[in-house]
């Protein structure tokens, strides 16, 4: 294969030398998205972009665009969008993973700026992140068997008339009077030319990206052009992708990996990306036929969140080739070390983690492909990205830099970091003078690579899916027989963390916890966040100035799964659950009257858990 850079980076010395170099802005094709495409085109004008599977089917005839195929793509969309609402127009879009949402994207983005939505969410959600935006177009999908998000786009266009609506759909579906149809505005539109001058570039807003939960003013995290290369070059070099990569693309493009790393950087270095349905591996025909579509598109570079990571780890490879498969991806929640050991001994590859934040262009650190070594750490961080680890003040305030090995709060510096939320009251906290404080716990080992330990701005993450326990708590406390409502996170083995909700209830008011759970259904927005198990106590911890007291919590939620665990296996004993360690929690499991392969079984149970465990027994019985 060949190799991309000349002198592949292993270590953070490479890293540094690297940067030293050049400039990043002499590596980049140019300061604006737009370049990417129009360098893209020239040099790998024939070469396959994008190969759209379907089925994942032996005999299936995939869609396969080339890069001048989706340059003019992109140049339409843009020319397109431009027309309809003018210069620095916003545009939202609702859309699974297609060809078309990535001519949404950039070409949005090349026009004005790009509002990327979760289509999953419930329509009052969608409404005010689209009036929070103050997009003026939104583009969605035509009607679908399976998904809602035209009826949904509908009931937005009901509430905002004045929101101009373009459906993405066959051809050949009816026209509806409500909406601009998507195919018919691109091929109304030159593909070898802009039709307007004022490009998005440098340091103008690209996008705006939902992040955290949707209770109050939404937070819309901007990223500027100059922010969005350079983490996408950053990541793609760590890994040293090149045009003879071919890269699964299994995430949603409402994500930030799902559009930045899989997405920009592989366009930005020539490789090809093969989306693996429009649902990507929730769709379980693709999880089933995942090693046969490695063999058959020869995959170069694998992967998914860790729950899909988990979810392959179950299919057999039954003679599939992955000879091409020189190495996997994951992020956007931890991952076990017995799914990274199952995953890389079916594989016979390295799984290599990536981190990264939507506040930093949504990519932070990363191991590299090259490099050896670096299990359970998040890698390196990128080229031209400062990270830093810095000692917690009594605020709880990022203070001086972390030794090696020392746990702190990770901050990050450099172009990567989001300009700010879009309403600036968001920004006190997390950005100050440039730098963001991330809000993750983690530590930075002696070769410089990050360890990630836990989270101090308690949120909830579910598969990757960012979770904002706040949103749980204030929904429950509408009900009139809640006092005090806290969420946490229950470990799960595929999911990573479940949310979790302990209530105690105003004296002498009285309600079932399935009474609770259906309330709380019925007022979240956001369906992975309703409560997957709750619990009415007594009383909630706090401290002595009233806070909550999570950590007691957590520490609860985690001996409440192992005991459940414990009792599915048919054994008793003692569990101990404490806060501290490098995985935040630490589980001591006593076990009466069991056996050595006892002790051996519940040990593998407990490895597909994020937190540490240790298991000991009282005798042989």
């Amino acid at each position: 294969m060949t190799s991309w850079l000349q002198n592949p980076l292993r270590t953070l010395a490479d890293v540094e030398r690297f940067e030293n170099e050049v400039p990043v802005g002499e590596r980049l094709p140019g300061d604006g998205i737009y370049d990417v495409f129009v360098h893209a085109e020239k040099a790998h004008r024939d070469r396959t972009a994008i190969t759209m599977v379907m089925t994942g089917a032996d005999d299936e005839q995939a869609r396969r665009v080339t890069y001048g195929e989706l340059a003019g793509l992109v140049r339409r969309a843009a020319n397109f969008f431009q027309g309809l609402g003018g210069d620095g127009v916003g545009v939202a879009y609702m859309l699974p993973t297609l060809v078309e949402t990535h001519a949404v994207l950039w070409g949005a983005e090349i026009a004005g700026y790009a509002v990327p939505i979760n289509f999953l969410l419930q329509p009052d959600a969608i409404r005010e992140l689209v009036e929070a935006s103050e997009a003026k177009v939104l583009v969605t999908l035509g009607p679908h068997p399976q998904l809602d998000i035209w009826e949904k786009a509908l009931e937005l266009k009901r509430l905002k008339p004045d929101l101009t609506l373009v459906r993405v759909s066959p051809p050949g579906t009816p026209e509806h009077p409500d909406a601009l149809d998507f195919g018919a505005g691109l091929m109304a539109q030159p593909g070898d030319r802009l039709t307007f001058e004022a490009v998005r570039r440098g340091g103008d807003i690209a996008a705006y990206f939902h992040t955290g939960g949707t209770t109050g003013y939404p937070k819309l995290a901007g990223h500027s052009h100059r922010g969005q290369m350079t983490a996408a070059f950053g990541c793609v070099a760590l890994m040293n992708l090149g045009p003879d990569d071919v890269v699964v693309g299994a995430l949603p493009m409402f994500h930030v990996a799902g559009t930045i790393l899989l997405g920009l950087g592989l366009f930005l270095c020539g490789a090809e990306l093969v989306i693996l349905s429009p649902a990507g591996l929730r769709n379980p025909v693709m999880v089933r036929r995942f090693w046969k579509i490695c063999e058959r598109y020869r995959i170069t570079v694998a992967g998914g969140v860790p729950t899909s990571i988990g979810a392959l780890t179950e299919v057999p490879l039954d003679g599939a080739d992955l000879s091409t498969v020189r190495a996997s991806l994951t992020g956007s929640a931890s991952l076990p070390t017995a799914v990274r050991e199952a995953f890389e001994e079916l594989t016979g590859t390295p799984l290599k983690e990536i981190y990264g934040m939507t506040e930093a262009s949504g990519l932070i650190a990363c191991n590299p492909f090259e490099g050896e070594g670096g299990d359970g750490s998040v890698g390196l961080r990128l080229p031209y990205t400062e990270l830093t680890v810095r000692r917690i003040e009594p605020d709880g305030s990022p203070g001086e830099p972390c030794g090696p090995d020392e746990v702190g709060i990770v901050t990050i510096g450099g172009p990567t970091v989001s300009p700010g939320y879009r309403a600036g009251h968001h920004d006190a906290g997390t950005f100050q003078d440039g730098v963001l404080n991330s809000g993750d716990l983690g530590y930075l080992d002696a070769e410089g690579r990050l360890h990630i330990t836990g989270r101090s701005k308690d949120l909830i993450i579910r598969s990757g899916h960012n979770i904002d326990p706040l949103m749980i708590e204030n929904a429950l406390q509408r009900h009139p027989a809640v006092a005090m409502a806290a969420a946490v996170g229950l470990p799960d083995a595929y999911a990573g963390e479940l949310p979790m909700c302990y209530v105690q209830l105003l004296p002498g008011a009285r309600a079932s916890e399935a009474e609770l759970r259906s309330f709380a259904e019925s007022t979240i927005d956001e369906r992975p966040a309703w409560p997957k198990a709750l619990k009415i106590v007594d009383e909630i911890p706090i401290t002595a100035v009233g806070k909550i007291f999570k950590p007691a919590l957590r520490e609860d939620a985690a001996r409440t799964k192992v005991l459940s665990i414990l009792e599915g296996h048919g054994l008793a004993g003692k569990v101990e659950a404490t806060t501290g360690g490098r995985r935040r929690i630490h589980v001591d499991v006593t076990l009466e009257t069991a056996q050595a392969e006892d002790v051996e079984r519940l040990e593998q149970a407990l490895g597909a858990f994020l937190f540490e465990s240790t298991v000991t027994r009282l005798s042989a019985g």
